[in-house]
């Protein structure tokens, strides 16, 4: 019987040893299929921080442009308007001295001219609105 509680013994342990190894290769698969190493992780992350901060710089850059171009179309249009301002004074001084002060639209002038600090002014209104 010792004979036999032996070789039952050897069997039951390479069993188990068989058991054992076998349970080895799927800790194995188990570890590869786990998420990657924090190295990797981190190289991901701060590649992903990269290309965001390469994009906010892009974003920003653009806001940067539209706002100089916003300002240059901004300024562009103030040059137009003094340039139209200018014209007027030039067309009111014209009309000022060709005005007869004793002629009915002379005298009609004079009493519109007096709400206003000067004549120039006046006749600047008054041709804008004619």
């Amino acid at each position: 019987m010792d004979a036999l509680d032996k070789l039952l013994s050897q069997i039951k342990a390479e069993s188990e040893n068989e058991q054992t190894q076998q349970q080895i290769p799927k800790q194995n698969i188990f570890q590869s299929l786990s998420p990657p190493e924090p190295k990797s992780l981190s190289l991901i992350d701060n590649l992903l921080s990269e290309v965001q901060a390469d994009f906010a710089a892009q974003d920003t850059e653009l806001e940067l442009k539209k706002q100089q171009e916003l300002e240059q179309e901004r300024l562009r249009q103030e040059q137009i308007k003094a340039k139209q301002k200018e014209a007027l004074k030039q067309q009111a001084k014209d009309w000022l001295e060709k005005l007869d002060p004793f002629s009915p639209e002379g005298l009609w002038f004079e009493r519109f001219a007096e709400s206003y600090p000067s004549k120039l002014e006046a006749a600047i209104e008054y041709l804008q609105t004619n």
